[in-house]
Formats: C-alpha cells, sequence, structure tokens
C-alpha cells in the first residue's frame, strides 16, 4: 500500500500580553480539532503543500521558521500516511476573513495549554509540546 503523503503547519503568534498562541483549526467531516494540513500536490515539495495548506484552511500567508517531527500513522481509510509539519509565523491575512466552508468550519488561536486540552490526537499534542520545548 502507497504511503500517502502530506503536509502541514503549527501557526503561531504573541496574543496582546505577550502570551504564545497556536491556530487550530476544526474539520467538521472528522468532527476534530487539529492542525492545518493536507495531501502533497503532484510533483509538490512537503514545505510547498504546508505552505499552500495552511493558506488554504486559515487565509493566512506563513514563512516557514522550522521543521518538525514527521508523524505516521494510518489513515480513516487504513492507509499509511506520512506528514511533515512546520512551525510557522503568519507574515499576511486575519483569520477573521477567512470563509468557512464544508472542510474548516472553525479555527481560532488558543494559549498553547489551551490547545494541549483541545487537540483530538495524541501526535498533535506530542508535536505541541515539541514546539513549546523549543522545537
Amino acid at each position: 500500500m502507497t504511503e500517502v503523503q502530506a503536509a502541514g503547519g503549527l501557526v503561531t503568534r504573541l496574543d496582546a500580553t505577550g502570551q504564545s498562541q497556536v491556530l487550530l483549526v476544526h474539520r467538521a467531516r472528522y468532527d476534530d480539532w487539529s492542525f492545518p494540513k493536507g495531501k502533497l500536490d503532484p510533483g509538490e515539495t512537503f514545505e510547498g503543500a504546508a505552505l499552500r495548506e495552511v493558506l488554504e484552511e486559515t487565509g493566512l500567508v506563513c514563512r516557514p521558521v522550522g521543521e518538525l517531527s514527521s508523524v505516521r500513522y494510518r489513515d480513516a481509510a487504513g492507509q499509511p500516511k506520512i506528514v511533515r509539519y512546520w512551525h510557522m509565523a503568519p507574515i499576511e491575512g486575519d483569520i477573521g476573513d477567512y470563509v468557512f466552508n464544508a472542510e474548516i468550519d472553525d479555527l481560532r488561536w488558543f494559549r498553547t495549554d489551551d490547545a494541549a486540552a483541545l487537540l483530538t490526537y495524541a501526535h498533535d499534542r506530542d508535536l505541541l509540546a515539541e514546539l513549546d520545548a523549543g522545537g
């Protein structure tokens, strides 16, 4: 079985009090809170896919800060999947302008401790912990 290749981003910012926040998306289809991510298009690099998926799922143009760990698991169809993640910083856009759709029906900034409690998947919590540790 061919491994599905995907990429995504942990987008962070500082709030008005200087606290770190991370952006989470809610996917209606899976009823989960996660990081923006998606499959690579033909000929696309992992980093390029991560930047594109973040833009498509949040409306934010970002710059990569650094690559984080990759995650491997079986998707809902049972196919093996790898997702490579990048820490990202927004450089343009506002999530308030994002138009919700069938894929993403909510997105919000959360303080990292609040995000950890909300994330649906353990591998996402592990990525957030890696980011908090300076990854």
